[in-house]
C-alpha cells in the first residue's frame, strides 16, 4: 500500500432519477485513469482504496455508487426508493462520470460485488476498459447467491441459526431475504438497525476465514454506512434467488468437510 493521500478534486455528479453520485480523484492529473469500483454491494469508497496505486503514475478515480456513501439520496432513509438503484443504472452511472472527467480509457479495479458490476460495464463498453484488475471475483450468479446466504451456513451452523432467528416470522429460507427487507424498511429506526446488524454479523461469519478477514467488518458499522450495504444487497440478491425447485449448491456436500478453506463466497466446485 502507498500512504495516505487526499483528493485533489472531487464533486457530485447528477446522473438523473434525482441522483447525484460522489466521486474523487487522487494522484497525478497527468497519470493513467484508474477507477476502483467498490463491492457490498453499498458499501461506498473508503481513504485506504487510494492507496492502491502509484501516485505519481496514476490518475487515481473513486466513486460512491447510488444510495450509498457520499451519494445522496441514502439508503440509510427508509424513504428512499431503490427501484433505480440496479446494474443497468449503475453502468450507465460509470459512463456519465467517464465523460465528465473526460476519460477516453480506465483500468478498473476492485472485487466482489464490485467484480460483477466491473464486467457488466466492460461487456456495455469495451472500448472505454483498458485493463481489469479483479480481487474476489463472484458473477452475483443465483447459485452464488443460494451458496452465500444458505448452502454455507453448514459450516457455520451456529451463526447461520441466528441469522434465520432475526426474521421469526419467515417460515422457510426461501422468505428469509424478503423479511428482511421488510424490516430494514420499518419506519421504526431501532428495528431497521437490528435487522442491518443481523444481516451484516452473517456476512462477518462468511468472511471470517479468509485470510485478510477481520472480525466485525462490516457488523460494526454504524447505521448509517451498514444499512445500504444491507439493503441494496438484500435488493440484488432477492433478485438472483433461483427459480422454486431448481438445482442449489445448499444440497449436502460429499466427501468430509474441508478442515480449512480459504474463501467461502462462492459454491465449492467454481
Amino acid at each position: 500500500m502507498y500512504p495516505p493521500i487526499e483528493p485533489y478534486d472531487h464533486g457530485h455528479l447528477d446522473v438523473g432519477d434525482g441522483h447525484l453520485i460522489y466521486w474523487e480523484v487522487c494522484g497525478n492529473p497527468q497519470g493513467k485513469p484508474a477507477l476502483v469500483v467498490h463491492g457490498g454491494p453499498g458499501s461506498g469508497c473508503t481513504p485506504r482504496q487510494r492507496r492502491g496505486f502509484d501516485p505519481e503514475r496514476y490518475r487515481i478515480i473513486l466513486f460512491d455508487q447510488r444510495n450509498c456513501g457520499r451519494s445522496r439520496p441514502h439508503a440509510s432513509d427508509p424513504a428512499t426508493d431503490l427501484t433505480t438503484n440496479t446494474t443497468h443504472h449503475l453502468i450507465a452511472d460509470m459512463e456519465r462520470l467517464r465523460e465528465h472527467l473526460g476519460v477516453d480509457q480506465w483500468l478498473l479495479y476492485g472485487g466482489s460485488w464490485g467484480s460483477t458490476l466491473m464486467l457488466a460495464y466492460a461487456e456495455t463498453h469495451p472500448t472505454r476498459v483498458s485493463e481489469m484488475v479483479i480481487c474476489g471475483v463472484t458473477m452475483t450468479r443465483r447459485s452464488e447467491i443460494d451458496w452465500l446466504y444458505f448452502g454455507v451456513g453448514r459450516y457455520f451452523p451456529e451463526q447461520r441459526q441466528r441469522f434465520r432467528e432475526g426474521v421469526p416470522e419467515a417460515k422457510s429460507d426461501a422468505e428469509v431475504l424478503a423479511a428482511y427487507g421488510r424490516r430494514m424498511a420499518d419506519p421504526d429506526p431501532a428495528v431497521r438497525a437490528k435487522a442491518a446488524h443481523d444481516w451484516t454479523a452473517w456476512e462477518d461469519t462468511v468472511i471470517s476465514m479468509e485470510v485478510n478477514g477481520s472480525p466485525n467488518a462490516y457488523s460494526d458499522r454504524p447505521p448509517l454506512a451498514a444499512t445500504p450495504c444491507a439493503r441494496r444487497s438484500r435488493q440484488l440478491w432477492t433478485a438472483s434467488r433461483p427459480d422454486p425447485g431448481g438445482p442449489s449448491p445448499s444440497a449436502p456436500p460429499k466427501g468430509p468437510k474441508p478442515r480449512r478453506t480459504i474463501s467461502f463466497r462462492a459454491p465449492e466446485g467454481t
